[in-house]
This record gives structure tokens, C-alpha cells and sequence, in this order.
């Protein structure tokens, strides 16, 4: 059993729970640990020694006496950055390194021709992430990027297999499918490669950033494709096969229903996604070539632009209130690109509240996730750290 695979109550007081206490300064001495976790002091001791054994806390020297001798204060090693994260997505991808706390470091975003193929993709941003690690490109083959690299997440447009790393039946990655990305990327670097959907990475990272004391959350992730990731019992949820979450392909009502790049038709993604959004306006006359231009026009106003992001909402709406009613979170939180459109999150929230039962949404939070353009990268790293921790 993995750290993520553990119910919650077992992490209570486990090394990544730890971690994250010292990390956000919640407890700076081994007897604060003990006092937040209820475990003796012995067993803290015990594990916060396997931490530091590891180089995952350190002792900054001793803190204040309470009557009796002065206690080590410990803290997470913050000296560098540890951790390299990619956020694939359609066109763009951002590329960052952070440290052990979970910490961007260094970040940049760099455009990307997704259908240039895994390789080439791929091999450029990790070449990127050694650079923002250490200043030193990556090997062209074998070799650690970094001596001081303890890992690097990667988060997918496209449904990945979590298990293997490998890429499954994407919509718009044309030459990805079957693509084993953890098996190319560790034979480039000589780090832990974990890879996981980019909604997924999303969730993780605005959980912890935003709510890490809720047990039951939703994140959508809403821009040239739409998905969801799940929080349950306090950790990311991926089902049997890692595609948990994915609401992309559930049938939305529409007549006409339009075609999806799945094979059916009237699916989420095809009504609601940016993509669809660009090509309802053209085929409305309105010249318009991406999203940008989409987002333009409903912040000017735009009858026609502002008309289908409030189909979209109540599109998205309607397949998360089946959500909601049978998962019952207790938030529901909305990012990437179309996250900012007023309309269409008007149109969601009005929606869930009509169609959810009142039980359901009576102390649930709907909002806008907070974490800014680095939340996958977050969500990649402590999906790292989380891998590291659980070894440690």
C-alpha cells in the first residue's frame, strides 16, 4: 500500500502529514508533532529521524524552553530546489522547480506544438527543468539532470494510465496514444518520474494550497478541454484505472448534438469546452481563432460570445450536479482559463444549486480556485513529495 492509497485516518501522523505541518509552520519542534498528532513522542521522534535521514527535514537549532531543556526546532530544507514539475497543455506548458516544502522556486510558461510528439516535447521541457533546477541542461540521454533532483511530476492533457505512466486514447494529442511518458522521461532522468492528468495535478495542488483541512472536494479544470479532479478522504482519488473524474465524455442534452473528438456526440467537452466555444462562434460567422479571442469578447460584452458561455455553464452545471448529489463534497471549485468567465460560472453555480438537493449544497463552497498559473506545477511536486516521503 502507497502513501496515497492509505485511508485518512491511517496518515494522521504519518511522515507526509509531518512534513506538511512543519512545512507550513503549523509545529517547529518534535514536541509540537506530538501535541498535533496525538502520537507519543517516541514515535514522532522515530519518524521525524527518518525524514532527516532522508533530507526531507532538517534541525535549525534550538527554540524556546518551556520550563525544561530548549527543544531542536526543525524545519524543511528550503536551500534549493528539489522538486521539477511540467503542466502540459495544449499549447502552452509551464515548467517549474520547488523545493521540499512544496515552494515554486523558479517557473516559466513555454509554448508547445503538442503535435510535435511526445519525444520532442517532452525531451525540450525536461532539458527546461533541469535548466530552472540548477542552470545546467539535462543529458541528452541517461544521467541525473541534478545530484540535488529529487524527482520530477509530470501532469497530461489526456487520460493516463497513473499505474504506468502511460498515455490513453488522448482527444488532441495526435502521435501520444500509448505513449509510455514515465519510462521515456526516467531514461533521461535518474529521478522518481511520476505522471498523472492534468486536472488531477490541478486538484491536488489547490487542495493543498487551499482547503488541506476538507476530506471531499471536486476541481474543475475548464479551458481549451475541460475535466475534473477528485478528492476523497482527504487524497486524490484516480479509481481503477486513473480516470476518475474525467466528465469530458458525459452526455450533455443538445439539440443538435454536436460531434466530439471521442466519436459521439453532444459530450461535455463538445458544448462546453474552450474549443467548443470557438467553434460554436465560428459557426456563428464571428470570426474568432482561439480561446483568447473568446475570452475577449465576452469581457467586451459580446452578445453571442456571452450567450453560449452561460450554455456552457449550465452544461457543466448540469453533469456536476450529478456530481455533488452522489459524491456530496464539500467544495466545488473551478479553474483554468474559463474559470475568469463570469457568465458561465453565474450559469454553473445557478445550475447546481437548482438541480442539487438542498442537503447537498447547503454548506457547500463553490468558487474559483485561488492557486494561480502554478497550481499544476504545485500539484506536481507534492506528488513527488509525496512519493519521496512514502520511500523515506
Amino acid at each position: 500500500m502507497t502513501i496515497d492509497d492509505a485511508p485518512r485516518e491511517a496518515l494522521r501522523g504519518g511522515p507526509r502529514e509531518l512534513l506538511r505541518w512543519v512545512a507550513t509552520g503549523a509545529a517547529v519542534s518534535r514536541a509540537d508533532l506530538s501535541r498535533l498528532s496525538g502520537l507519543s513522542p517516541s514515535t514522532v521522534s522515530q519518524r521525524v529521524e527518518a525524514l532527516i535521514s532522508q533530507g526531507l527535514l532538517e534541525e535549525t537549532g534550538a527554540g524556546r524552553s518551556r520550563g525544561g531543556r530548549r527543544p531542536r526546532q526543525l524545519a524543511v530544507p528550503t536551500g534549493g530546489a528539489v522538486v521539477g514539475a511540467i503542466d502540459l497543455g495544449a499549447h502552452h506548458a509551464r515548467v517549474g522547480a520547488l523545493d521540499l516544502s512544496g515552494r515554486v522556486v523558479q517557473a516559466r510558461t513555454l509554448p508547445v506544438r503538442i503535435e510535435d510528439g511526445p519525444e520532442a516535447v517532452l525531451g525540450a521541457l525536461l532539458t527546461e527543468v533541469a535548466t530552472l533546477v540548477d542552470g545546467e541542461p539535462a543529458a541528452s540521454s541517461g544521467g541525473s539532470a541534478t545530484g540535488a533532483l529529487r524527482g520530477v511530476g509530470i501532469g497530461i492533457p489526456g487520460p493516463v494510465q497513473h499505474a504506468t505512466g502511460r498515455i490513453v486514447s488522448p482527444s488532441r494529442m495526435p502521435g501520444w496514444n500509448g505513449f509510455d511518458v514515465a519510462a521515456f522521461c526516467a531514461g533521461r532522468v535518474d529521478v522518481p518520474v511520476i505522471v498523472d492528468n492534468d486536472a488531477n495535478l490541478m486538484a491536488l495542488g489547490a487542495h493543498r494550497t487551499a482547503h488541506p483541512e476538507l476530506d471531499h472536494a471536486v476541481y474543475i479544470k475548464a479551458g481549451t478541454g475541460i475535466g475534473s479532479g477528485v478528492i476523497s478522504s482527504g487524497r486524490l482519488h484516480r479509481g481503477a484505472q486513473g480516470s476518475a473524474g474525467d466528465i469530458s465524455h458525459c452526455r450533455v442534452v443538445a439539440d443538435p448534438a454536436p460531434p466530439c473528438t471521442c466519436g459521439n456526440a453532444g459530450c461535455l467537452e463538445a458544448v462546453a469546452s474552450g474549443a467548443a466555444l470557438v467553434t460554436a462562434l465560428r459557426g456563428q460567422g464571428v470570426p474568432v481563432s482561439d480561446l483568447t479571442g473568446v475570452i475577449r469578447l465576452i469581457d467586451d460584452g459580446d452578445r453571442q460570445a456571452t450567450a453560449l458561455a452561460r450554455q456552457a455553464g449550465r452544461a457543466v452545471g448540469e453533469i456536476l450536479a450529478v456530481v455533488v448529489n452522489f459524491f456530496n463534497p464539500q467544495v466545488v471549485a473551478i479553474g483554468g482559463r474559463l474559470a475568469d468567465c463570469e457568465p458561465l460560472l453565474a450559469s454553473m453555480r445557478a445550475t447546481l444549486y437548482e438541480r442539487c438537493l438542498p442537503l447537498a449544497t447547503q454548506t457547500l463552497l463553490i468558487e474559483r480556485v485561488a492557486a494561480g498559473q502554478d497550481v499544476g506545477i504545485t500539484g506536481a511536486a507534492h506528488l513527488v513529495i509525496d512519493h519521496v516521503v512514502a520511500a523515506a
